[in-house]
């Protein structure tokens, strides 16, 4: 009789590009990894539907993939979770009893990604079902190789969307480098992988010689991360002729609650934050409002065209850190947008106020050039 090999599948939701570093872990140690339909309307309706009506834009984002994935078949689905004051704690409690009262009998299983390594391993062994740390070293290391070349990659599509000769040709160049890492599985394929994805990149052409605003993108770290909640800011501000860099990454995260302090280089995001957020929030309030607070006045002292501040509508956290952006701008001159999402934001608003941002940011650039010249004449003189 034959034996059943049937491999269990796993999901976990959209968070951006995240999918292919976790899909590439579980299929390292024999799990097939199952991955939803990218985030869509239909996700967003589902999400909506059945979840509680002041909750934010990300929790109903979680719950629409987690309902699309066991309807597609999946046997677990996964999510993460964390200490502190965010509501983030309460995600699994939450959607866990929603996902039961709706009769869906895949199994649920936390991660708790401020357990550093050791919560990477106790979630791999509950959807393994043996114990092999090799194996598990090795799954783990490969997906966190790949998030911080995604981020580099995505830094480097930034760059090359404000300066593009032909538009989109970034973002096809980009498709074919993320399809390059994707099928990367052992550090030796990995390395090359990074070669050719830059490679992919290298090939578009740019011009060096354009006007490029740059801006720095902070706030919740989903919807920072997340194309579909941010109405994908980025590539909308790439088309203007601005170059973006995301102040919250998941490398960043990773960083900061997973990589032990022997292999980090250089200061991590929390650090920062807990440096220069010091004169305006003295404390973390839960959520990534300590990091935006931080982020105002870094990018401020990096000489920053204007920075945008991305969170749901309800979240407390970052309803805290824009209350204290007023009393930054007395001493920061930089300008600030905030912008805040749910399920309602619509394009086209959307859209006004970013253009209306990069007109703002053009003529205070070309001012404060038009000045520094007067006065470098003035001293020739």
């Amino acid at each position: 009789m034959a034996k059943n090999t049937k491999k269990i599948k796993v999901a976990f939701p959209h968070m951006g590009l995240i999918y292919i570093a976790w899909s590439a872990a579980l299929r390292k140690i024999g799990v097939e990894p199952f991955i939803p339909p990218y985030t869509s309307k239909k996700t967003l309706s589902l999400g909506t539907k059945n979840s509680p009506e002041a909750i934010c834009l990300p929790y109903k984002l979680i719950m629409g993939n987690l309902i699309e994935a066991i309807e597609g078949g999946a046997d677990y689905v996964a999510m993460i979770t964390s200490p502190g004051c965010c509501r983030l704690g309460e995600y699994g409690i939450g959607i866990n009893n929603a996902l039961a009262d709706m009769g869906y009998k895949a199994k649920f299983v936390e991660l708790t990604l401020y357990d550093g390594i050791k919560g990477m391993f106790d979630f791999l062994k509950k959807v393994n079902g043996k114990v092999d740390y090799v194996l598990f070293s090795k799954a783990i290391i490969l997906g966190i190789r790949k998030v911080f070349l995604l981020d580099d990659l995505q830094a480097k599509l930034s760059y090359c969307r404000a300066r593009e000769k032909v538009q989109g040709a970034s973002d096809k160049a980009f498709q074919k480098a993320l399809k390059i890492v994707d099928e990367a599985m052992n550090t030796r394929a990995m390395n090359k992988a990074k070669k050719l994805a830059f490679a992919e990149m290298d090939k578009v052409e740019l011009d060096e010689d354009r006007e490029v605003l740059h801006v720095d993108i902070t706030g919740e770290i989903y919807l920072v991360c997340d194309r579909f909640s941010n109405q994908d800011i980025l590539k909308e501000l790439g088309r203007m002729g601005v170059e973006t860099r995301k102040s919250l990454t998941v490398s960043g995260f990773l960083k900061d609650a997973i990589i032990p302090k022997l292999f980090r280089k250089g200061e991590t995001h929390l650090q920062r934050a807990n440096r220069l957020a010091k004169p305006y929030l003295m404390r973390d309030i839960g959520g990534d409002a300590l990091e935006c607070v931080s982020d105002v006045a870094f990018a401020d002292e990096r000489g920053i065209d204007g920075i945008i501040h991305i969170s749901p509508f309800t979240c407390m956290p970052e309803i805290m850190s824009q209350n204290i952006f007023p009393a930054m701008r007395e001493e920061k001159d930089i300008p600030i947008l905030p912008l805040i999402m749910d399920e309602q934001t619509g394009k086209a608003g959307y859209l006004t106020r970013l253009e209306a941002f990069v007109d703002l940011m053009k003529r205070r650039k070309r001012k404060i050039i038009a000045e520094k010249n007067k006065q470098e004449t003035a001293t020739m003189q």
